[in-house]
């Protein structure tokens, strides 16, 4: 309830401008603050002053060591107890909601801090210490979340009314609150409230246990193999046995393709219990709480309000494509003559040669275009035509960072000043945890004396760091992703919201994929990269062919790739339906495949037991395909004409970004695109954006 965080379970005015002057065989190339700061090796540019006062870990004054994080829990506790007293006692004279959101900013200026750096600090000892931290706040949160007093307290404000006039953002808030309590089964008699906890752990512990297994390898006695198979599976030999850790997709051989395909996705007995058993604590969880499946409990307060509502997307969605994948194949089965279906071992590898045939892509050679530094560059160009908002690097202070390869950066607007404070922690080292991810350290909030809290994040990414001669080069796939995180970032950014507990990406799954999605279309706009995509040597721009073939060949096979999210999606929510469910996990798969798929499904396969996202987005997967058709149709109504609209960028951030979840998400959306939005709207969108790729 107290804590919230998307993990998730990615600009500046100036552009790279090239001064060159030729003095025998060497050049010197002029970047912008912003580039330099990315494109330059870390250890050059690292100055350390000795009479400068350590300011502590991202500049709180208790971390300028490990043990702080104890007073920092210590000082947390402290404070909850006192507003508890103040929201459950007589004398209160503020605003219930205002109580709650304090509590809820005290928790999480910390909780989120700490639960960044166990993970993500070099040093074992911060690990620890903030370890420690966060078992004690959660202990807190627990607590908190089964405070019947303090829930009490709250629904009869929000049902009777407070003792101070309120609005409908207070309403709203204080029912996102109440809501969180509800879902903790505070409501039901003691009994029922331990089994939640159970349940709780249950579904922790089972989801843990299924995504150690969707990897395992598959291992095989030699002596199953046929003399004339062995030979093929040589790289995979251990010993006396085949050991296979994925399917070869891109082996040039079908029969590789298709053996170690069904290989790989022969059943798992050990697996499949457990995600029966993870599927069935997650209904029962969902029934006591008073829903009648997961999906219900897990779309509460979402874009898609119901699971009748996301599915009635998803297969009209599904229906739609078919005609446009049959176009696809159709690319494939040309490759093929005589081939008369393409089997689900053969898509890979087809499309990606299909692609590689007809744009010739070749990834290192676009890398020298896109810098990170030339990509930050685009990014700031962008926010400053669209927001009036520039990125500024900004010199950190001693003990601020907790690796000296981490950039920092000031969002400040024209006129506004900063709006907040964005951590880049992009490189690669040793121990860093793999993931691509934005973190909300300290969410925005107008306090009492006016002013705003301003927000601070990190994004994390994991690039190779720049060497003395040559930057950190990204790959076309790499500077999208880039500028996918920063539609995160800029979400938190621009929030301007009341109350902590919804600002910027404190909302709900599927809306909160619509700035990061939307950042995509630009990134793939010709228009876009024109501006910032330079030679990182010689500063040259990105060749107007190299362009054009980079933005035809991200739309090729679209409708495909589509199919593959819409059925995944389709399954999650059929495993988070009714149950017990009327088939076996394997058969429902199969039966939605054969229906809603162009690939019919492979029998005695079940791809789905190495499917993470079952444990990390239970009936939201979805999310990322609804999202998408949002940002598809923000783009094309709002943007497509002009990528640098300001009039269309300062709507976008006022009408959308400013309110995080203070709003409705359908509320939002109707006010930036000036319409209702329904399902065959969002339908419509998707089918429209296809029929622009093809025309």
């Amino acid at each position: 309830m107290f804590l919230q965080q998307l993990r998730c379970p990615g600009r500046r005015h100036l552009l790279i401008s090239f001064q060159h002057h030729f003095t025998k065989q060497k050049y010197v190339s002029t970047w912008s603050p912003l580039a330099t700061a990315f494109n330059t090796k870390h250890k050059e540019r690292l100055q350390l002053n000795i009479l400068r006062e350590n300011a502590g870990l991202l500049c709180v004054p208790q971390l300028k060591d490990c043990h702080g994080f104890y007073l920092l829990q210590e000082n947390v506790h402290n404070a909850v107890e006192s507003l508890i007293s103040e929201a459950c006692g007589t004398n209160r004279t503020r605003k219930m909601v205002t109580i709650f959101d304090e509590m809820s900013d005290t928790i999480c200026r910390v909780a989120d801090v700490a639960d960044f750096f166990r993970f993500n600090h070099p040093s074992a000892p911060y690990k620890k210490a903030a370890e420690d931290c966060m078992i004690s706040l959660s202990g807190l949160i627990e607590r908190l979340n089964t405070h019947v007093e303090l829930f009490c307290a709250l629904r009869k404000v929000q049902e009777t009314g407070d003792i101070v006039k309120t609005d409908s953002i207070d309403q709203r808030v204080g029912d996102l609150f109440l809501f969180d309590f509800l879902q903790s089964g505070i409501h039901l008699d003691q009994h029922k409230r331990e089994r939640v906890v159970e349940l709780n752990n249950n579904i922790i512990h089972l989801g843990n246990f299924f995504l150690q297994g969707i990897h395992k390898p598959v291992e095989i006695p030699i002596k199953n193999f046929k003399p004339s198979l062995l030979a093929a599976f040589s790289d995979c030999r251990a010993g006396d046995q085949i050991t296979l850790r994925s399917p070869m997709v891109e082996h040039p051989n079908e029969m590789m393709r298709e053996l170690s395909y069904k290989m790989y996705y022969t059943p798992i007995e050990d697996q499949d219990k457990m995600l029966q058993q993870l599927l069935l604590s997650r209904n029962e969880l969902a029934n006591l709480v008073g829903y009648e499946t997961y999906a219900h409990k897990a779309l509460k307060t979402s874009l898609g309000k119901t699971p009748e509502n996301v599915m009635d997307y998803l297969t009209k969605l599904a229906e739609s494509l078919k005609p446009r994948v049959e176009s696809d194949k159709d690319i494939i089965l040309s490759m093929n003559p005589g081939k008369k279906d393409i089997a689900a071992w053969d898509f890979h590898y087809f499309s990606t040669l299909a692609k590689r045939n007809r744009y010739d892509i070749d990834n290192l050679k676009y890398a020298q275009y896109l810098s990170l530094g030339a990509c930050m560059d685009g990014l700031n160009q962008i926010f400053q035509c669209l927001y009036n908002v520039t990125l500024e690097p900004e010199k950190p202070q001693l003990g601020e960072l907790w690796s000296n390869d981490v950039n920092k950066l000031a969002v400040v607007h024209a006129t506004e000043g900063v709006l907040g404070y964005i951590y880049c922690d992009f490189f690669q080292r040793y121990g860093k945890p793999e993931q691509d991810c934005h973190y909300t350290l300290r969410g925005g909030k107008l306090l009492d004396d006016g002013t705003y809290q301003l927000p601070i994040i990190v994004l994390m990414l994991n690039y190779r760091p720049p060497l003395t001669s040559v930057p950190t080069l990204l790959t076309p796939g790499m500077m999208e992703n880039l500028f996918h995180e920063f539609g995160h970032a800029m979400h938190s950014m621009l929030g301007r919201t009341r109350y902590q507990h919804i600002t910027g990406t404190r909302c709900h799954t599927d809306f909160a994929e619509v700035p990061s999605i939307l950042m995509e279309y630009f990134a793939s706009d010709p228009r876009v990269l024109a501006k910032f995509a330079r030679h990182h040597k010689t500063g040259e721009v990105l060749p107007e062919k190299m362009i054009h073939q980079l933005c035809q060949s991200k739309k090729m096979f679209a409708a495909s790739e589509k199919q593959t999210t819409v059925f995944y999606s389709i399954v999650d929510q059929l495993f988070h339906g009714k149950h017990p469910l009327s088939q076996s996990t394997s058969d429902i798969l199969a039966t939605a495949q054969n229906t809603h798929h162009s690939i019919p499904y492979v029998p005695n396969t079940a791809w789905h037991l190495r499917f993470g996202h079952f444990v990390n987005y239970g009936a939201k997967y979805y999310a990322y395909s609804m999202a998408k058709a949002v940002a598809s149709r923000i783009w094309y109504k709002c943007f497509k004409d002009d990528p640098f609209n300001r009039a269309m960028g300062e709507k976008y951030r006022h009408e959308v970004l400013a309110h995080g979840g203070g709003k409705s998400p359908d509320s939002l959306i109707q006010a930036m695109l000036d319409e209702e939005i329904n399902t065959d709207k969002l339908v419509q969108s998707v089918i429209d954006e296809l029929s622009d790729i093809n025309s």
